[in-house]
């Protein structure tokens, strides 16, 4: 199984594709009974939402996952047929239930409660099914695995990838599966948690409860963002010093903090070739966001510690739901097309941004023009908050 090695090498995304089914209440909820209000299907998956971002900036996305030949499995490969990606690592068979999500949100359009049916995920994307695509793995110019893998298919996933010298990016999913970071951690280039999953993989690889999540009051104002990186700060570290190059630790609607090691965390990677879309991608983001424009090159041969916050743009919200990995497709996307981290960054939150202004998951077209003009406008925004060799 897989491909050859061609000119047009495709970034590998391995994890869920998961059917969600949304409940919007109208009015307030009681426990004990049925509120009115709107229930739709939509197609998810952490790792399948960050691959459909990528496409629709022009990536073209190899997916390494399961689905059943049920009526939700064949909703999850319809758009992946009409996009004309390949379907050769997405396993099929009548015992695979296809892995499926129900998500009830509040008055504000936040998470309030979900139950995950995915048990299919990591019975079926075994070590032995990822190996098959080992060419695949060792031609892309990235590989993301998320979280909802078994601890044997990320470690699988991993040492593929670093076998090769491919850079891996590691989405944690939830808290409970971020933990799952323990094994693998020196073998994750890029990871973006957000800050309760944050503190659950600094715990998990200090063998302990050493880190506590960041106390937040919802009828205050948050804390500076200054002083909120002091509080997550000894965590990120935790994260760099197992190993890790770049931690992107999400904020919600205060952005993003982008910390690594200057030696590591700002090499740029080599583009990948796929569609006049893509270098169209590299051209104006490239634009709009000056090389080197936040930071500068460092100089230095020794390691120092950065940390950037990008701050997030204002928005009309109509749902949360797929921000997050929109931001992770949009930064992969960008990656891949020869940008540098930082770029890649505010494209990223960039491409977040028309997820929450939308009620799909994943927007149905991004217009490039816009996806330029945000990025350029969050990353003229971006400041260093910490740039120091010792911590």
């Amino acid at each position: 199984m897989g491909r050859g090695l061609d000119n047009e090498a495709e970034a590998v995304v391995i994890g869920g594709m998961v059917l969600d089914v949304y409940a919007t209440p109208s009015t307030a909820t009681n426990r004990g009974t049925t509120a009115p209000g709107k229930v739709r299907y939509a197609l998810g998956g952490v790792a399948r939402n960050i691959a459909e971002c990528m496409s629709k900036l022009g990536a073209k996305p190899y997916m390494i996952s399961a689905v059943g030949f049920d009526l939700a499995g064949n909703m999850l490969l319809e758009p992946w047929r009409a996009a004309g990606l390949s379907l050769e690592g997405i396993k099929r068979s009548k015992d695979i239930d296809t892995a499926t999500v129900c998500i009830i949100f509040d008055g504000k359009g936040e998470l309030a409660a979900a139950v995950a049916g995915v048990e299919s995920i990591e019975k079926f994307v075994t070590p032995e099914w990822i190996t098959n695509f080992k060419i695949n793995i060792c031609s892309a110019p990235i590989v993301m695995v998320d979280a909802n893998l078994s601890p044997p298919a990320l470690l699988a996933s991993c040492q593929i990838a670093a076998e090769c010298g491919i850079p891996l990016w590691f989405e944690p999913v939830s808290v409970v599966k971020s933990k799952r970071v323990a094994s693998i951690a020196k073998l994750i280039t890029y990871t973006s948690p957000n800050e309760d999953e944050l503190i659950a993989m600094a715990n998990a690889l200090s063998s302990g409860d050493k880190f506590l999540p960041v106390q937040k009051d919802g009828k205050t104002v948050r804390t500076s963002i200054k002083s909120l990186f002091e509080k997550l700060k000894p965590a990120i570290w935790v994260l760099l010093e197992e190993g890790i190059k770049v931690v992107l630790v999400t904020l919600g609607s205060h952005g993003v903090f982008l910390c690594f090691k200057a030696i590591d965390g700002v090499k740029k990677r080599n583009p990948c070739k796929n569609s006049p879309y893509s270098r169209k991608l590299y051209e104006a983001v490239n634009l709009s966001c000056p090389q080197d424009g936040i930071l500068g090159t460092p100089k230095s041969k020794g390691n120092y510690y950065v940390a950037i916050h990008f701050p997030a743009l204002p928005a009309s919200v109509v749902t949360l739901v797929g921000a997050g990995d929109c931001l992770v497709g949009g930064t992969l996307a960008s990656i891949c097309v020869g940008l540098d981290i930082m770029q890649s960054v505010a494209a990223g939150m960039a491409s977040a941004k028309g997820a929450i202004e939308t009620e799909s998951t994943v927007p149905a077209k991004y217009e490039l023009s816009r996806i330029a003009d945000d990025a350029g406008t969050i990353y003229s925004e971006a400041k260093v908050v910490f740039c120091e060799s010792k911590l």
